[in-house]
């Protein structure tokens, strides 16, 4: 009988070794003993062996070994010899006979050491240390195997910018400048917490945990109780278990009754004068502070309305152009200049029009010192209508006019095509009207083309007059047309 001295936590490499010569030695697993390399032993070491061993094993027996001498029981090295033994004298099948007690048990050991691989990769907590001036995250975790080694590199892969150390009971982890250095054992810290960042973490606990899917027996099977202490959400958990029955039975109360499909329909229509009116001078003030949507960052400024407080009619864009952004008024531009010309020559005066958009800054992509106009989302949208809505309430025009599709379709609250839906368009209660943009007429490149639509803008301001003209007699006023 022959002792063979291995170190507890001894790895594939180890124990090749000490095979190969046992297999060299033709040593029968009955002929040898493993024991600790810290441990006296009566029986004398192994003799040196000057003959040369080569052979060959099945994958799957490397597979084996490479779980299996993780595991802490003592009498692995010994299974391990005796089913490399057995193989080599000819049962090259061996690691499939799942019915063989030696291979059965190597395969329960192997199915525990991945088992505990997978509970320190997701069990493990970090904590940040002051050490020397530089910030250490320092973690203790209890393994029942020897796997230190075959799971830090996961935390290599994960926290490859951060330096950490991983201390357990049979051996430590450092991971710094790019290099993972395996060091002894270390001892387990007095107090490992961290008050911020634990009261973060169990905050977010709190808010995940479902209280209809606890099933405390398999929790337990899943985080045993053993890893508790080292983790400071356990704490909650008895908690959350005791209140779970509550939560769940205040979840399965009936809905409350949904509104009739009509009344929604009719509250996503809801017209600005629905709104309560806010003094134009006041929400001018707020729409300068405006930080509802990101466009008030690289917008020089909020563009708010322009006009009389008792205009008969309100124009409304889609957003202010670059000219607009920097003046700080709208419809200054190339596009206000035209419009400007089609509202004189419908025998309108400006001076009597509300000039507004829905969108309060401009939104632009930088193309070198230009800016060109980019087309705003629709939650950008949806957070300035809320500002147009209670500028309208304030006018209380007699018609509305949406200047482009986004006008209109922010005014309407649907989807508006000008082609399909040019003309009178009821926006809720309050009366508009649909047309192009003053913008599509600069961008047309025939100049037939761009004359005809012209006059057909042209027509429709006409149309607009007299029908706010009409709408103010029947209201009881007397209207110069």
């Amino acid at each position: 009988m022959y002792a063979i001295r291995m170190p507890r936590d001894a790895d594939e490499t180890t124990f090749r070794e000490a095979a190969r010569c046992c297999i060299a030695l033709a040593l029968p697993p009955q002929d040898v003993t493993f024991v600790d390399a810290a441990e006296p032993s009566l029986f004398p070491p192994l003799p040196d062996s000057k003959t040369a061993c080569s052979f060959s094993v099945p994958r799957a027996y490397g597979e084996l070994l490479h779980d299996a001498i993780c595991h802490s029981a003592s009498d692995r090295f010994a299974l391990l010899y005796e089913v490399l033994y057995r193989i080599v004298r000819g049962e090259r099948g061996l690691t499939s006979n799942a019915a063989d007690p030696s291979v059965a048990r190597l395969n329960d050991y192997a199915h525990s050491v991945r088992r505990d691989i997978h509970k320190m990769h997701a069990f493990l907590r970090f904590r940040p240390r002051e050490v020397e001036g530089r910030t250490l995250f320092v973690a203790w975790f209890e393994p029942q195997h020897y796997i230190l080694r075959r799971a830090a590199p996961f935390f290599v892969d994960r926290f490859a910018s951060m330096d950490w150390l991983i201390a357990t009971p049979n051996g430590t982890a450092a991971w710094s400048g790019g290099e993972l250095v395996f060091g002894p054992a270390g001892s387990k810290p007095a107090n490992a917490s961290d008050a911020v960042l634990d009261e973060l973490w169990l905050t977010y606990y709190r808010t995940t945990f479902n209280p209809a899917r606890v099933r405390m027996n398999a929790m337990v099977n899943e985080m045993p109780r053993r890893y508790w202490p080292n983790m400071p959400e356990a704490s909650l958990v008895p908690a959350m278990v005791a209140a779970a029955e509550g939560r769940v039975a205040q979840m399965e109360k009936p809905p409350d009754r949904p509104p009739r499909f009509a009344d929604r329909i009719m509250a996503s229509a809801r017209p600005a004068t629905d709104v309560p009116p806010v003094p134009l001078a006041r929400l001018r003030a707020e729409v300068a502070a405006c930080q509802r949507c990101p466009l008030h960052g690289p917008a020089t400024q909020a563009v708010f309305g322009e006009g009389p407080s008792d205009a008969r009619i309100v124009f409304v864009g889609e957003q202010p152009g670059d000219q607009e952004d920097l003046a700080g008024r709208p419809f200054v531009g190339p596009a206000g200049q035209l419009l400007d010309r089609a509202i004189a020559d419908a025998g309108l005066d400006r001076a009597e029009l509300y000039l507004t958009n829905v969108v309060k800054h401009f939104k632009y992509e930088p193309r070198g010192k230009r800016r060109i106009h980019q087309k705003p989302y629709a939650g950008e949208i949806a957070a300035c209508r809320w500002w147009l809505e209670r500028e309208l309430a304030a006018l209380r025009p007699r018609l509305v006019v949406a200047l482009g599709n986004t006008a209109a379709s922010a005014l309407a609250r649907r989807n508006v095509s000008v082609t399909r839906e040019r003309g009178p368009l009821a926006f809720g209660s309050q009366q508009g009207f649909v047309t192009v943009h003053p913008s599509f007429l600069l961008r047309l490149p025939d100049e037939a083309r761009k004359a005809e639509e012209y006059d057909r803008f042209v027509a429709d301001l006409k149309r607009m007059r007299t029908l706010a003209a009409v709408d103010a007699t029947n209201a009881g006023q007397t209207v110069t047309p």
